[in-house]
Parts: structure tokens; sequence; C-alpha cells
């Protein structure tokens, strides 16, 4: 029987990928994305079996069980994994921190995830599986970047959060890593300079960016069987930041 895998933010960058290889590798994908984009509706046409789209905006934490777990997805669609890709950057220096633009933020980045996860847990409980978590994370989290500290600091509670997951289910096969990823060439990181983005890559062993490809095709892995005895790790794609 197939797996279903829900996947948020998939309209663009790596949760595109990610949904595309997952499709390609024979998975149903339960997609979330705030817009319905011409990307997301040529996947519907190519897949039209695997992939079920609902656009919700994560925004607003308090309607996540409704949108997602009643309108969406119930209990009798067993999901085997959850990929917490939905983001929103709110960059900028510290002192100029205002505080409605990080509770909206972290209502993207943080809350709403962590009541997927809830409600993602429960659906594994009541289907019997023992199913696998991976939040996407930052390697902003591990080496400062100026303007990036709230961002950052949403990506680290993911990672505390996957790490104590992991430690509370793991007894009944639960699996929950983070993945780190390095900066890529995504819309997210559009608004920087050809300057800045150069200067980011040279602090990389490699001295490039990280590829979406490579990121994808790791969810991928943390996702399969191949990976059953990884739990807890927060796992570096990054080109080897230092």
């Amino acid at each position: 029987m197939k797996k279903n895998i829900l996947v948020t933010g998939i309209s663009r960058g790596v949760g595109l990928e990610i949904t595309i290889q997952l499709l390609k590798k024979g998975y149903n994908v339960y997609g979330v994305n705030r817009t319905y984009s011409e990307e997301i509706k040529e996947l519907e046409r190519e897949f039209p079996n695997s992939l079920f789209f609902r656009s919700i905006d994560l925004s607003d934490s308090n309607f996540v069980k409704k949108d997602v777990f009643k309108n969406f997805i119930s209990n009798k669609v067993p999901i085997s994994g959850f990929v917490n890709n939905a983001a929103m950057a709110y960059d900028d220096i510290i002192s100029n921190l205002n505080l409605d633009r990080l509770n909206n933020m972290f209502s993207v980045n943080v809350f709403s995830p962590m009541i997927i996860t809830k409600f993602v847990l429960r659906n594994m409980l009541f289907n019997k599986i023992k199913g696998s978590i991976i939040h996407i994370s930052s390697i902003s989290v591990h080496t400062g970047y100026k303007g990036l500290a709230m961002y950052a600091s949403s990506k680290g509670a993911l990672e505390a959060f996957s790490k104590n997951t992991a430690r509370e289910w793991g007894q009944l096969g639960i699996r929950s890593n983070a993945l780190v990823a390095g900066f890529m060439d995504t819309e997210m990181s559009a608004t920087l300079s050809d300057d800045q983005k150069k200067r980011i890559h040279l602090r990389t062993s490699l001295k490039v960016p990280t590829e979406v490809e490579s990121v994808a095709s790791t969810v991928c892995f943390l996702l399969s069987e191949e990976a059953k005895s990884i739990t807890g790790q927060n796992i570096h794609v990054d080109s080897g930041t230092i």
C-alpha cells in the first residue's frame, strides 16, 4: 500500500522539490500551501491519483486542527510521515524588532508546526504506524548572520521540539529529525545581493550554495526504512558551513 506523507509549503523551492521526489518514488503526498500555484496544478495533472492539495494559511494557528485534520485529513488517512517545510522569513536587526511581525512568523514557523505534529502523532498512534517527522531548519541556527536573529530563533525552537519529540515517542517507533539546510538559491534568499550571497557561500567548505535537490533527497531518505535507526538528530545539508 502506498504511504501517505503530509508536506507543508509545497509551492516552490525545497518544498516543491520534496513533493516532486516523493511523488516519483511512489508516495501519496498531502500537500498544504497558502497559494494554489501553477507548479502545484501541473503536478496535480501529472500525478492525479497521488497528489492531494489543500490551500491553507498556517499564520493562524487556531484553525490548524479544523483546516488540516478535519476538512482535509482524518484518521482514515494513515499518515506515515510529516515534512514541516512551510516557513516565512522576518529579517531585520534586533534593535528594530517588531512584536507583531515576530508573532506572525512564530505562528507559521513554530506554533502551527507544533500543532500539526500533535495531530500527526495522534494519527500515527490511531493507525499503529511507526512514522517519521522531519522539520526543515536552517544553518542560521548554528552560525550567526546579521539580520537573521529572529528567523534563526524560530528554527532553533523547532530543533529543540524535534529532539524532544524523538525522545518522547521513540519507544513506539516514531522518529523525529531536523534537517539543517544551508543557504539555497530560492525565493526566500532572493532579497540578498550577489555580494551577500558570495560572502555566505565562501563560509562553506564547498564554496557553493546548498543544492535544493540534495536537501529534498535527504528528506526522502529520512522518511524511508533505510533511516529507521536515525532519530533525534540535526542532519546538516549545508555545503559544509563553517
